[in-house]
Protein backbone atom coordinates (compact mmCIF):
# COMPACT_ATOMS: atom_id res chain seq x y z
CA UNK A 1 0.00 0.00 0.00
CA UNK A 2 1.31 3.81 -0.71
CA UNK A 3 2.71 5.54 2.29
CA UNK A 4 0.27 7.46 3.76
CA UNK A 5 -3.21 5.93 2.04
CA UNK A 6 -5.19 3.72 4.10
CA UNK A 7 -8.36 1.58 3.36
CA UNK A 8 -11.41 1.00 5.66
CA UNK A 9 -14.41 -1.15 4.86
CA UNK A 10 -17.82 -0.83 6.29
CA UNK A 11 -20.96 1.44 6.56
CA UNK A 12 -21.30 4.71 7.16
CA UNK A 13 -22.67 5.93 10.43
CA UNK A 14 -26.49 7.59 10.10
CA UNK A 15 -26.31 10.81 8.21
CA UNK A 16 -28.88 12.73 5.61
CA UNK A 17 -27.52 12.53 2.36
CA UNK A 18 -29.81 15.46 1.38
CA UNK A 19 -27.71 17.72 3.50
CA UNK A 20 -24.05 17.95 3.75
CA UNK A 21 -23.90 18.93 7.36
CA UNK A 22 -24.96 15.24 8.37
CA UNK A 23 -21.99 13.45 6.41
CA UNK A 24 -19.74 11.40 9.16
CA UNK A 25 -17.33 14.25 9.74
CA UNK A 26 -14.40 13.32 12.47
CA UNK A 27 -16.32 9.85 13.52
CA UNK A 28 -16.53 8.26 10.17
CA UNK A 29 -12.43 7.96 10.39
CA UNK A 30 -12.23 7.52 14.16
CA UNK A 31 -11.14 4.04 13.68
CA UNK A 32 -7.94 4.92 11.78
CA UNK A 33 -6.52 6.98 14.56
CA UNK A 34 -7.98 5.77 17.82
CA UNK A 35 -5.05 7.40 19.82
CA UNK A 36 -4.65 10.84 18.08
CA UNK A 37 -4.75 13.99 20.37
CA UNK A 38 -7.63 16.63 19.60
CA UNK A 39 -5.85 19.96 19.15
CA UNK A 40 -7.52 23.69 19.76
CA UNK A 41 -7.42 25.50 16.44
CA UNK A 42 -8.03 29.12 15.91
CA UNK A 43 -9.44 29.67 12.07
CA UNK A 44 -12.56 29.56 10.06
CA UNK A 45 -13.07 27.64 6.68
CA UNK A 46 -15.34 28.73 4.35
CA UNK A 47 -16.64 27.11 1.58
CA UNK A 48 -19.38 29.43 0.27
CA UNK A 49 -20.28 28.73 -3.56
CA UNK A 50 -19.77 32.26 -5.63
CA UNK A 51 -22.91 30.53 -7.46
CA UNK A 52 -26.51 30.81 -6.83
CA UNK A 53 -28.00 28.84 -9.64
CA UNK A 54 -27.51 28.24 -13.24
CA UNK A 55 -29.31 28.07 -16.34
CA UNK A 56 -27.47 26.52 -19.56
CA UNK A 57 -24.51 28.88 -20.31
CA UNK A 58 -25.81 31.74 -17.85
CA UNK A 59 -25.08 31.65 -14.27
CA UNK A 60 -26.29 34.42 -11.39
CA UNK A 61 -23.30 34.77 -8.83
CA UNK A 62 -23.57 36.36 -5.36
CA UNK A 63 -21.14 39.43 -6.56
CA UNK A 64 -24.02 40.05 -9.38
CA UNK A 65 -26.53 39.97 -7.20
CA UNK A 66 -25.40 42.02 -4.07
CA UNK A 67 -23.93 44.53 -7.38
CA UNK A 68 -27.64 45.15 -8.66
CA UNK A 69 -28.77 45.52 -4.63
CA UNK A 70 -26.32 47.99 -3.82
CA UNK A 71 -28.19 50.43 -6.44
CA UNK A 72 -31.75 49.52 -6.21
CA UNK A 73 -31.57 50.11 -2.46
CA UNK A 74 -29.35 53.38 -2.55
CA UNK A 75 -32.01 54.52 -5.29
CA UNK A 76 -34.54 54.09 -2.38
CA UNK A 77 -32.72 55.96 -0.24
CA UNK A 78 -32.00 58.93 -2.17
CA UNK A 79 -35.72 58.96 -3.18
CA UNK A 80 -35.70 59.35 0.52
CA UNK A 81 -33.56 62.25 0.69
CA UNK A 82 -34.38 64.14 -2.36
CA UNK A 83 -38.22 64.25 -0.91
CA UNK A 84 -37.02 65.33 2.77
CA UNK A 85 -34.97 68.09 0.62
CA UNK A 86 -38.06 69.26 -2.01
CA UNK A 87 -35.71 68.30 -4.94
CA UNK A 88 -37.95 66.27 -8.00
CA UNK A 89 -38.33 63.20 -7.63
CA UNK A 90 -37.25 61.88 -11.08
CA UNK A 91 -34.22 63.15 -10.71
CA UNK A 92 -33.12 60.27 -9.04
CA UNK A 93 -34.15 57.98 -11.49
CA UNK A 94 -31.82 60.18 -13.86
CA UNK A 95 -28.57 59.49 -11.55
CA UNK A 96 -29.24 56.27 -10.93
CA UNK A 97 -28.68 55.59 -14.54
CA UNK A 98 -25.48 58.16 -14.30
CA UNK A 99 -24.23 55.88 -11.22
CA UNK A 100 -24.84 52.66 -12.82
CA UNK A 101 -23.32 53.70 -15.89
CA UNK A 102 -19.92 55.59 -14.18
CA UNK A 103 -19.75 52.79 -12.03
CA UNK A 104 -19.30 50.27 -14.43
CA UNK A 105 -17.51 51.67 -16.74
CA UNK A 106 -14.86 53.35 -14.82
CA UNK A 107 -14.53 49.90 -12.39
CA UNK A 108 -13.60 48.36 -16.13
CA UNK A 109 -11.45 50.85 -17.52
CA UNK A 110 -9.96 51.55 -13.86
CA UNK A 111 -8.62 47.98 -13.65
CA UNK A 112 -7.43 47.26 -17.48
CA UNK A 113 -5.71 51.12 -16.86
CA UNK A 114 -4.49 50.43 -13.32
CA UNK A 115 -3.80 47.00 -13.39
CA UNK A 116 -4.18 44.85 -16.30
CA UNK A 117 -3.32 46.68 -19.69
CA UNK A 118 -2.30 43.88 -21.28
CA UNK A 119 -5.86 42.85 -22.15
CA UNK A 120 -6.18 45.57 -24.54
CA UNK A 121 -3.90 44.00 -27.18
CA UNK A 122 -4.46 39.99 -25.96
CA UNK A 123 -8.30 40.21 -25.50
CA UNK A 124 -9.83 43.53 -26.66
CA UNK A 125 -13.30 42.02 -27.03
CA UNK A 126 -13.32 41.08 -22.97
CA UNK A 127 -12.73 44.95 -22.50
CA UNK A 128 -16.55 45.44 -22.24
CA UNK A 129 -18.10 42.23 -23.47
CA UNK A 130 -19.64 39.90 -20.20
CA UNK A 131 -18.97 36.73 -22.51
CA UNK A 132 -16.16 34.24 -22.86
CA UNK A 133 -16.39 31.92 -26.31
CA UNK A 134 -13.52 29.85 -25.90
CA UNK A 135 -13.20 26.96 -24.77
CA UNK A 136 -17.01 27.04 -25.19
CA UNK A 137 -19.87 30.51 -25.28
CA UNK A 138 -20.10 31.35 -21.52
CA UNK A 139 -21.83 34.13 -19.73
CA UNK A 140 -19.14 35.10 -16.96
CA UNK A 141 -20.00 39.17 -16.14
CA UNK A 142 -16.89 41.40 -16.55
CA UNK A 143 -13.62 39.83 -15.35
CA UNK A 144 -11.88 42.43 -12.79
CA UNK A 145 -13.42 45.61 -11.64
CA UNK A 146 -10.94 48.23 -9.84
CA UNK A 147 -12.92 50.87 -7.18
CA UNK A 148 -10.25 53.57 -7.98
CA UNK A 149 -11.44 53.74 -11.63
CA UNK A 150 -15.03 53.41 -10.41
CA UNK A 151 -14.18 56.47 -8.35
CA UNK A 152 -12.86 58.52 -11.41
CA UNK A 153 -16.04 57.37 -13.60
CA UNK A 154 -18.37 58.50 -11.07
CA UNK A 155 -16.65 62.15 -10.38
CA UNK A 156 -16.35 62.52 -14.07
CA UNK A 157 -20.19 61.65 -14.60
CA UNK A 158 -21.39 63.81 -11.76
CA UNK A 159 -19.99 66.57 -13.34
CA UNK A 160 -21.43 66.14 -16.50
CA UNK A 161 -25.01 65.51 -14.64
CA UNK A 162 -24.44 69.05 -12.38
CA UNK A 163 -23.61 71.00 -15.61
CA UNK A 164 -27.58 70.90 -15.87
CA UNK A 165 -27.89 73.57 -13.52
CA UNK A 166 -30.67 71.88 -11.62
CA UNK A 167 -31.52 74.03 -7.81
CA UNK A 168 -29.59 72.28 -5.03
CA UNK A 169 -28.12 69.97 -7.08
CA UNK A 170 -24.46 71.76 -8.05
CA UNK A 171 -21.29 70.12 -8.41
CA UNK A 172 -20.24 69.49 -4.60
CA UNK A 173 -23.98 69.46 -3.56
CA UNK A 174 -24.25 66.44 -5.47
CA UNK A 175 -21.35 64.30 -4.41
CA UNK A 176 -22.31 64.84 -1.05
CA UNK A 177 -25.90 63.07 -1.09
CA UNK A 178 -24.03 60.35 -3.46
CA UNK A 179 -20.98 59.51 -1.59
CA UNK A 180 -23.35 58.53 0.78
CA UNK A 181 -24.99 55.54 -1.17
CA UNK A 182 -21.41 54.96 -2.76
CA UNK A 183 -20.08 53.18 0.54
CA UNK A 184 -23.46 51.52 1.05
CA UNK A 185 -22.36 49.72 -2.50
CA UNK A 186 -18.94 49.82 -1.99
CA UNK A 187 -20.01 47.52 1.07
CA UNK A 188 -22.35 44.88 -0.21
CA UNK A 189 -19.69 45.07 -3.80
CA UNK A 190 -16.77 43.86 -1.05
CA UNK A 191 -19.10 41.13 0.51
CA UNK A 192 -19.47 39.85 -3.00
CA UNK A 193 -16.11 39.35 -3.36
CA UNK A 194 -15.91 37.51 -0.10
CA UNK A 195 -18.18 35.17 -1.97
CA UNK A 196 -15.73 35.35 -4.89
CA UNK A 197 -12.85 34.40 -2.59
CA UNK A 198 -11.53 37.11 -4.39
CA UNK A 199 -8.80 39.85 -3.59
CA UNK A 200 -7.38 37.83 -0.66
CA UNK A 201 -5.46 39.23 2.23
CA UNK A 202 -2.09 37.74 3.44
CA UNK A 203 -1.90 34.49 5.86
CA UNK A 204 -2.42 35.32 9.17
CA UNK A 205 -2.29 32.86 12.29
CA UNK A 206 -5.15 35.43 14.00
CA UNK A 207 -8.31 33.86 15.07
CA UNK A 208 -10.09 35.70 12.48
CA UNK A 209 -7.95 34.05 9.52
CA UNK A 210 -10.43 31.95 7.30
CA UNK A 211 -9.28 29.61 4.66
CA UNK A 212 -11.38 30.30 1.39
CA UNK A 213 -12.22 26.76 -0.06
CA UNK A 214 -14.70 27.39 -2.36
CA UNK A 215 -12.69 27.29 -5.44
CA UNK A 216 -10.94 24.18 -4.14
CA UNK A 217 -14.23 22.68 -4.04
CA UNK A 218 -15.81 23.56 -7.17
CA UNK A 219 -12.20 22.37 -9.08
CA UNK A 220 -12.86 18.51 -7.26
CA UNK A 221 -16.51 18.67 -7.90
CA UNK A 222 -16.36 19.31 -11.43
CA UNK A 223 -19.28 20.52 -13.98
CA UNK A 224 -22.18 18.36 -12.08
CA UNK A 225 -24.17 18.36 -15.38
CA UNK A 226 -21.49 15.81 -17.08
CA UNK A 227 -22.68 12.73 -17.17
CA UNK A 228 -18.83 11.39 -16.42
CA UNK A 229 -19.27 13.16 -13.04
CA UNK A 230 -17.81 11.27 -10.10
CA UNK A 231 -18.59 13.40 -7.14
CA UNK A 232 -21.79 14.03 -4.81
CA UNK A 233 -20.75 16.49 -2.14
CA UNK A 234 -17.58 17.44 -1.07
CA UNK A 235 -17.23 18.94 2.82
CA UNK A 236 -14.28 20.45 4.23
CA UNK A 237 -13.33 20.61 8.48
CA UNK A 238 -10.40 21.51 10.47
CA UNK A 239 -7.98 18.75 11.29
CA UNK A 240 -8.12 18.87 14.90
CA UNK A 241 -5.76 15.95 14.97
CA UNK A 242 -2.61 18.28 13.74
CA UNK A 243 -1.17 21.62 15.19
CA UNK A 244 -1.17 24.82 13.09
CA UNK A 245 2.07 25.75 11.39
CA UNK A 246 3.54 29.38 11.48
CA UNK A 247 1.95 31.64 8.30
CA UNK A 248 -1.50 30.53 8.10
CA UNK A 249 -0.70 27.13 7.04
CA UNK A 250 -3.39 24.65 8.88
CA UNK A 251 -4.39 21.53 8.80
CA UNK A 252 -7.97 20.32 7.36
CA UNK A 253 -9.38 17.37 5.84
CA UNK A 254 -11.44 17.37 2.59
CA UNK A 255 -14.29 14.70 2.80
CA UNK A 256 -15.46 13.62 -0.72
CA UNK A 257 -18.51 11.53 -1.38
CA UNK A 258 -18.53 9.67 -4.52
CA UNK A 259 -21.42 8.52 -6.58
CA UNK A 260 -23.06 5.42 -5.70
CA UNK A 261 -21.88 3.06 -8.17
CA UNK A 262 -17.92 4.63 -8.44
CA UNK A 263 -15.69 1.57 -7.38
CA UNK A 264 -12.79 1.85 -4.95
CA UNK A 265 -10.19 1.30 -7.11
CA UNK A 266 -11.55 4.46 -9.52
CA UNK A 267 -12.24 6.97 -6.22
CA UNK A 268 -8.55 6.07 -5.65
CA UNK A 269 -7.37 6.75 -9.22
CA UNK A 270 -9.21 9.78 -9.00
CA UNK A 271 -7.64 11.07 -5.46
CA UNK A 272 -4.49 10.03 -6.73
CA UNK A 273 -4.75 11.63 -10.24
CA UNK A 274 -7.17 14.46 -10.86
CA UNK A 275 -7.62 15.77 -7.04
CA UNK A 276 -3.61 15.59 -6.15
CA UNK A 277 -3.16 17.72 -9.24
CA UNK A 278 -5.77 20.24 -8.62
CA UNK A 279 -4.35 20.88 -4.67
CA UNK A 280 -1.04 21.61 -6.64
CA UNK A 281 -1.75 23.55 -9.04
CA UNK A 282 -0.59 27.20 -9.33
CA UNK A 283 -4.58 27.86 -9.46
CA UNK A 284 -5.17 27.02 -6.05
CA UNK A 285 -1.87 27.88 -4.45
CA UNK A 286 -3.76 30.56 -2.54
CA UNK A 287 -6.26 28.39 -1.22
CA UNK A 288 -3.93 25.23 -0.24
CA UNK A 289 -0.57 24.42 0.31
CA UNK A 290 -0.10 20.76 -0.58
CA UNK A 291 3.75 19.79 -1.12
CA UNK A 292 4.48 17.93 -4.33
CA UNK A 293 7.59 16.91 -2.44
CA UNK A 294 5.32 14.23 -0.45
CA UNK A 295 2.59 11.66 -1.09
CA UNK A 296 -0.63 12.99 -1.36
CA UNK A 297 -2.57 11.53 2.68
CA UNK A 298 -5.76 9.95 2.14
CA UNK A 299 -7.46 7.35 3.39
CA UNK A 300 -10.85 5.74 1.48
CA UNK A 301 -13.89 3.73 2.88
CA UNK A 302 -16.62 1.86 1.39
CA UNK A 303 -20.27 1.46 2.58
CA UNK A 304 -21.22 -1.65 1.15
CA UNK A 305 -24.44 -1.24 1.74
CA UNK A 306 -24.98 1.86 -0.49
CA UNK A 307 -21.71 0.79 -2.45
CA UNK A 308 -20.58 4.40 -2.24
CA UNK A 309 -17.29 5.36 -1.63
CA UNK A 310 -15.90 8.37 0.45
CA UNK A 311 -12.23 9.71 0.75
CA UNK A 312 -10.29 11.64 2.75
CA UNK A 313 -7.70 13.97 2.25
CA UNK A 314 -5.62 15.36 5.06
CA UNK A 315 -3.58 18.64 3.25
CA UNK A 316 -2.63 22.23 4.53
CA UNK A 317 -5.08 25.27 4.12
CA UNK A 318 -4.25 28.54 3.81
CA UNK A 319 -5.85 30.59 6.43
CA UNK A 320 -5.68 34.52 5.31
CA UNK A 321 -7.15 37.67 6.56
CA UNK A 322 -10.57 38.49 5.14
CA UNK A 323 -10.09 41.95 3.76
CA UNK A 324 -12.78 41.77 1.76
CA UNK A 325 -15.00 41.96 5.15
CA UNK A 326 -12.75 44.25 7.00
CA UNK A 327 -13.52 46.70 4.07
CA UNK A 328 -17.09 46.19 3.92
CA UNK A 329 -17.99 46.65 7.63
CA UNK A 330 -15.89 49.71 7.05
CA UNK A 331 -18.17 50.84 4.59
CA UNK A 332 -21.15 50.17 6.37
CA UNK A 333 -19.93 52.29 9.48
CA UNK A 334 -18.91 54.81 6.91
CA UNK A 335 -22.31 54.89 5.36
CA UNK A 336 -23.97 55.10 8.93
CA UNK A 337 -21.50 58.45 9.76
CA UNK A 338 -22.09 60.41 6.60
CA UNK A 339 -25.95 59.56 6.52
CA UNK A 340 -26.09 61.01 9.97
CA UNK A 341 -24.20 63.78 9.05
CA UNK A 342 -26.67 64.27 6.37
CA UNK A 343 -29.84 64.34 8.52
CA UNK A 344 -28.26 66.74 11.06
CA UNK A 345 -28.21 69.55 8.13
CA UNK A 346 -29.90 67.96 5.10
CA UNK A 347 -30.39 71.50 2.46
CA UNK A 348 -27.98 73.43 5.42
CA UNK A 349 -25.18 70.58 4.40
CA UNK A 350 -21.89 72.70 3.62
CA UNK A 351 -21.30 71.79 0.12
CA UNK A 352 -18.05 69.54 0.11
CA UNK A 353 -17.95 68.36 4.13
CA UNK A 354 -19.32 64.66 3.30
CA UNK A 355 -17.42 64.59 0.33
CA UNK A 356 -14.14 65.33 2.09
CA UNK A 357 -15.05 63.16 4.78
CA UNK A 358 -15.88 60.32 2.36
CA UNK A 359 -12.61 60.77 0.69
CA UNK A 360 -10.65 60.75 3.39
CA UNK A 361 -11.67 58.21 5.73
CA UNK A 362 -12.62 55.85 2.30
CA UNK A 363 -9.19 56.06 1.09
CA UNK A 364 -7.29 55.95 3.93
CA UNK A 365 -8.90 52.72 5.15
CA UNK A 366 -8.16 51.43 1.90
CA UNK A 367 -4.76 52.42 2.06
CA UNK A 368 -3.78 50.89 5.53
CA UNK A 369 -5.94 47.72 4.38
CA UNK A 370 -3.59 47.16 1.24
CA UNK A 371 -0.91 46.16 3.97
CA UNK A 372 -2.92 43.23 4.36
CA UNK A 373 -3.42 41.97 1.28
CA UNK A 374 -1.91 40.24 -1.71
CA UNK A 375 -0.99 42.06 -4.55
CA UNK A 376 -3.71 41.94 -7.22
CA UNK A 377 -1.40 41.70 -9.66
CA UNK A 378 2.57 40.79 -10.11
CA UNK A 379 3.93 43.55 -11.21
CA UNK A 380 2.41 45.33 -7.91
CA UNK A 381 5.52 42.81 -5.79
CA UNK A 382 8.23 45.08 -7.02
CA UNK A 383 6.90 48.40 -6.15
CA UNK A 384 7.02 50.05 -3.13
CA UNK A 385 3.45 50.81 -2.58
CA UNK A 386 0.72 48.68 -4.48
CA UNK A 387 -1.21 50.05 -6.88
CA UNK A 388 -4.30 50.67 -4.71
CA UNK A 389 -2.15 52.95 -2.32
CA UNK A 390 -0.59 54.77 -4.89
CA UNK A 391 -3.79 55.70 -6.20
CA UNK A 392 -5.63 56.50 -3.07
CA UNK A 393 -3.14 59.11 -1.93
CA UNK A 394 -4.28 62.09 -4.33
CA UNK A 395 -7.78 61.31 -3.63
CA UNK A 396 -7.20 61.35 0.31
CA UNK A 397 -5.48 64.88 -0.13
CA UNK A 398 -8.86 66.03 -2.53
CA UNK A 399 -10.72 65.17 0.51
CA UNK A 400 -9.04 67.24 3.04
CA UNK A 401 -8.71 69.94 0.20
CA UNK A 402 -12.26 69.87 -0.22
CA UNK A 403 -13.49 69.32 4.12
CA UNK A 404 -11.16 72.32 4.75
CA UNK A 405 -13.25 74.22 2.16
CA UNK A 406 -16.32 73.63 3.51
CA UNK A 407 -15.79 75.62 6.44
CA UNK A 408 -18.03 79.00 5.68
CA UNK A 409 -16.38 81.69 3.77
CA UNK A 410 -15.79 81.57 0.07
CA UNK A 411 -12.88 80.06 -1.78
CA UNK A 412 -11.33 80.64 -5.11
CA UNK A 413 -12.48 78.46 -7.60
CA UNK A 414 -8.92 78.55 -9.68
CA UNK A 415 -7.78 76.72 -6.09
CA UNK A 416 -10.27 73.80 -7.06
CA UNK A 417 -9.34 74.03 -10.74
CA UNK A 418 -5.70 73.40 -9.73
CA UNK A 419 -5.76 70.45 -7.28
CA UNK A 420 -8.61 68.45 -9.25
CA UNK A 421 -5.83 68.71 -12.30
CA UNK A 422 -3.55 67.80 -10.11
CA UNK A 423 -4.86 64.72 -9.04
CA UNK A 424 -5.78 64.18 -11.99
CA UNK A 425 -2.24 64.13 -13.59
CA UNK A 426 -1.11 62.11 -10.78
CA UNK A 427 -3.88 59.81 -11.61
CA UNK A 428 -2.59 59.00 -15.09
CA UNK A 429 0.54 58.98 -13.87
CA UNK A 430 -0.44 56.00 -11.97
CA UNK A 431 -1.99 54.14 -14.71
CA UNK A 432 1.29 54.52 -17.27
CA UNK A 433 3.19 52.71 -14.21
CA UNK A 434 0.92 49.71 -14.79
CA UNK A 435 1.72 50.01 -18.38
CA UNK A 436 5.29 50.38 -18.34
CA UNK A 437 6.60 49.33 -14.35
CA UNK A 438 10.27 49.90 -15.97
CA UNK A 439 9.48 53.41 -15.76
CA UNK A 440 8.21 53.16 -12.26
CA UNK A 441 10.43 55.90 -10.83
CA UNK A 442 11.38 58.30 -13.52
CA UNK A 443 7.53 58.56 -13.22
CA UNK A 444 7.69 58.38 -9.50
CA UNK A 445 10.25 61.34 -9.29
CA UNK A 446 9.22 63.96 -12.84
CA UNK A 447 5.21 63.34 -12.39
CA UNK A 448 3.43 61.72 -9.25
CA UNK A 449 5.75 63.24 -6.72
CA UNK A 450 5.46 67.09 -7.93
CA UNK A 451 1.93 66.56 -8.87
CA UNK A 452 0.76 65.10 -4.82
CA UNK A 453 3.21 68.15 -3.47
CA UNK A 454 1.28 70.60 -5.67
CA UNK A 455 -1.87 69.19 -4.20
CA UNK A 456 -0.32 69.38 -0.41
CA UNK A 457 0.64 73.19 -1.21
CA UNK A 458 -3.17 73.35 -2.53
CA UNK A 459 -4.33 72.15 0.77
CA UNK A 460 -2.05 74.50 2.65
CA UNK A 461 -3.23 77.19 0.58
CA UNK A 462 -6.71 77.03 1.09
CA UNK A 463 -6.43 76.82 4.80
CA UNK A 464 -4.87 79.96 4.91
CA UNK A 465 -7.58 81.18 2.95
CA UNK A 466 -9.83 79.95 5.26
CA UNK A 467 -7.90 81.30 8.43
CA UNK A 468 -7.21 84.87 7.05
CA UNK A 469 -11.04 85.22 6.02
CA UNK A 470 -11.85 84.46 9.52
CA UNK A 471 -9.66 86.69 10.44
CA UNK A 472 -10.77 90.01 8.51
CA UNK A 473 -14.77 88.70 9.28
CA UNK A 474 -13.55 88.71 13.36
CA UNK A 475 -12.01 92.06 13.04
CA UNK A 476 -14.90 93.64 10.46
Amino acid sequence: MPAGRQEARGKFPNRNRADPSGHPRITIFAALNPTQQTMDLSFIIWNGSPDIFSIGPVTLRWYGLLFASGFLITQQILYYMFKKEGKPQPDVDTLTIYMVVATILGARLGHIIFYDPQIIWNDPLGILLPFEFKPEFKFTGLMGLASHGAAVGILFSLWLYSRKGKPGQNYLQTLDRIVILVALTGALIRFGNFFNAEILGKPTDSPLGIVFMGRVTESIKGDPSRPDNKIETVVVEQNKDLPELPNGRVPIKIFMFFKPGISEGNAKMFVEGEVKYYLMSSQLSEYVDESPARPLQYSTILDEKTNQVMARIDTIGIARHPAQLYEAISCILLFIFLFAIWIRYKQALPDGRIFGYFMIILWTLRFLYEFLKEPQEDFETTLPLFMGQTLSIPLVIIGIYFLIRSYRYISPVALDKAIVTAAAISLIASGIMAWKPEWYWPIVYFIYIPATAFMFYSVIRITLIKRQAMVNNQNA
